[in-house]
């Protein structure tokens, strides 16, 4: 993997060259192994923390991780172009509009014991202002190249928090044009619940029953770009334990392993059909 400025990973993706690089301010990597019609993220796997703002952070270690989606950029790693954001989104949030990127409050909480200094404020959003421009240039090339694409939006959320019976899999869906997209998300949905899991975990898959596709990631894609369907695709935290910060590894490895099959196969069978024009 390289370090590589805005610039060059700009021209690398103008270009249609292959590389596997960390943007020089940390904020996120990007892997393109070979340009195809779709692309994985994982927008919120990253959990970093700058040091300069340890002392002024009143959330613990945890409850940042809590609120993050860990292990969604291993689940999505072998695909051909992920791109996953490196810091926490209690420095910022890249799935949400530079105006609300920065929390002054997180989950009903008081984030910070000071209001953050102005100098903060300017490198965070430098940070999620360089991830969308990368954004913005890879979905033109994938778009001008091939007619159409496809991002798989990967999340996690806390299922335990919940007094009801939730999915394994939730599709948000409320800022989408569903009448154009149905029977490509219904088509997702469907993968999604045959997906067999470890230690006797039930897996369904609902739509808009958690979470609604509210996100700016997904707003931002489908506002600027006329052809690209954005599928925000939640897991629960099933492949770990949300109370104690444990990580189960063969759940992890088993979703990696069948959705290297799933979101390779969907995508496939959307342009072979041309269903998404």
């Amino acid at each position: 993997m390289e370090k590589l400025s805005i610039d060059i990973i700009l021209a690398k993706i103008e270009k249609e060259e292959c590389f596997s690089a960390v943007h020089n301010d940390y904020g996120f990597t990007l892997k393109i192994e070979s340009y195809v019609p779709y692309v994985c993220a994982a927008i919120h796997d990253g959990h970093q923390f700058r040091k300069s703002l340890w002392d002024n952070c009143l959330h613990t270690e945890y409850e940042r991780w809590y609120e993050e989606d860990p292990e969604t950029k291993n689940m999505i790693a072998s695909h051909p172009i992920v791109i996953a954001g490196c810091d926490s989104r209690f420095e910022y949030d890249l799935n949400r509009s530079p105006e609300n990127a920065i929390f002054e409050t997180a989950w009903g909480k008081k984030l910070w014991k000071t209001p953050l200094q102005e100098e903060e404020k300017r490198v965070s959003l430098s940070k999620h202002a360089n991830f969308y421009k990368v954004v913005d240039a890879l979905i033109h090339k994938l778009e001008s190249k091939f007619g159409a694409s496809i991002v798989y939006d990967m999340h996690s959320y806390n299922w335990k928090r919940w007094d009801r019976v939730v999915p394994t899999w939730n599709l948000g869906t409320s800022n989408l044009n569903n009448e154009r997209y149905g029977a490509l998300i219904e088509s997702w949905r469907k993968r999604l619940s045959q997906i067999n899991l470890p230690n006797n975990i039930q897996s369904s898959a609902k739509i808009n029953d958690t979470f609604y596709g509210n996100g700016y990631f997904l707003k931002y894609i489908s506002s600027n770009f006329k052809n690209t369907l954005v599928l925000a695709t939640e897991i629960a935290k099933i492949y770990c334990d949300e109370y104690e910060q444990i990580i189960f590894p063969e759940v992890v490895a088993s979703v990696e392993e069948q959705l290297q099959i799933q979101i390779k196969q969907h995508a496939e069978c959307v342009f072979e059909i041309d269903s998404i024009e």
